[in-house]
């Protein structure tokens, strides 16, 4: 007889004898019982994932018996690696333990999917350039850096393809070789929405506009500067700076960010009295790493000052620097230096906040 028909039976046995309280207590122990039974499951399915020929040996640099995972990207990986794989943010790689850490039927659903270390290396290791050579297990940690990050945080090894970019989430960039779940570990999370007329938000970004760096003179000897925010339809501005290439602003403005969100746009003007408003420059800023950064994170306030994500600088952008996203005192922030496009000279200093909409 099962041990499931043998709960039932008890449970049963005690309600119709009066004995109700203890019925509940029974049943509490069903709920339980098939809890321990289904994760004991999921641990077997891991363990036996594990057990495969390549997977007994770390997907970056070699060593044997790897007992940690990046749950995402669904590799194993040794424990020198692993830490190379949490510095990149989770964002990237969702790093786990295969013994200590309690893992979700996603997590684990998205390894078996994956296939292990061989189906991973397939893809991220596809186009590895002449006279690249993967770490060993006694390579340091900055060759472990090196190539960690080539490998999955630039992509570099990928076929073209396949490259993930800043700001894109739409199916169309993976080809069918990804595993789904691959793919939507890239993605922001489904999160609760509140509405504003036909609009869904799932969230605000706090933008501190703090200086501007030299800016393009577009009067006499000066500008009067003031910057313009706009994401979708919303647009805000700065206070006007008098007479100065130079400005510390310090100033926050805040902005609803849709379902459907693209970079916020950044204007500089110089504020003219009879005539139209002179552009100082312009920028782009992606808050895709912001926001996916955050949520994979959940409440940052359970977590102590960190880094968690980063911006990377490119050709494609205007950052002067890569730009770091940390949770500092409860908060995810990310401070940004941006040189300002379509103009002679010209840089501009902010700092983003993400706020959850229950926040």
């Amino acid at each position: 007889m099962g041990s499931s028909f043998f709960w039932s039976f008890c449970a049963d046995s005690l309600v119709e004898t009066g004995f109700v309280g203890c019925s509940f207590v029974i049943i509490e122990a069903m709920s339980r019982f098939s809890e321990l039974k289904h994760a004991a499951s999921g641990k077997r399915r891991l363990k036996d994932l594990l057990l495969q020929s390549d997977n007994r040996f770390c997907a970056d640099c070699g060593a044997p018996d790897p007992k940690w995972a990046s749950a995402n990207i669904g590799v194993f990986i040794c424990l020198k690696c692993c830490g190379v794989h949490r510095s990149l943010g989770t964002h990237i790689s969702k790093v786990l333990s295969v013994t200590l850490d309690e893992w979700s039927d996603d997590e684990i659903d998205s390894m078996t999917e994956v296939g292990g270390n061989s189906s991973a290396n397939a893809i991220y290791e596809a186009f590895l350039p002449e006279g690249v050579s993967k770490p060993g297990p006694d390579s340091s940690h900055e060759e472990r850096m090196r190539f960690i990050r080539s490998k999955y945080e630039l992509q570099e090894f990928l076929k073209p393809s396949l490259r993930i970019t800043s700001g894109k989430t739409s199916s169309s960039s993976l080809k069918s070789s990804f595993s789904t779940k691959l793919f939507d570990s890239f993605r922001i999370p489904s999160v609760s929405k509140n509405s504003e007329g036909m609009v869904e938000f799932i969230g605000l970004v706090k933008v501190k506009v703090k200086k501007g760096t030299n800016l393009a003179i577009r009067d006499m000897l000066s500008s009067d500067p003031y910057v313009v925010l706009t994401l979708g339809k919303q647009t805000v501005q700065t206070t006007v700076m008098k007479s100065n290439l130079n400005p510390v602003w310090n100033e926050e403005l805040m902005l609803s960010v849709p379902q459907d969100f693209g970079p916020i746009k950044l204007s500089v003007f110089d504020y003219d009295t009879f005539s139209a408003d002179d552009i100082m420059g312009e920028a782009e800023i992606d808050i895709q790493p912001l926001i996916t950064s955050a949520m994979a994170f959940g409440d940052p306030e359970m977590f102590g000052n960190m880094q968690i994500g980063k911006w990377l600088k490119s050709n494609d952008n205007a950052l002067v620097d890569d730009s770091i996203i940390n949770i500092v005192d409860g908060k995810v922030m990310q401070e940004i230096s941006l040189k300002l496009q379509n103009v002679e000279c010209g840089e501009l200093e902010v700092e983003l906040e993400w706020m959850p909409l229950d926040q």
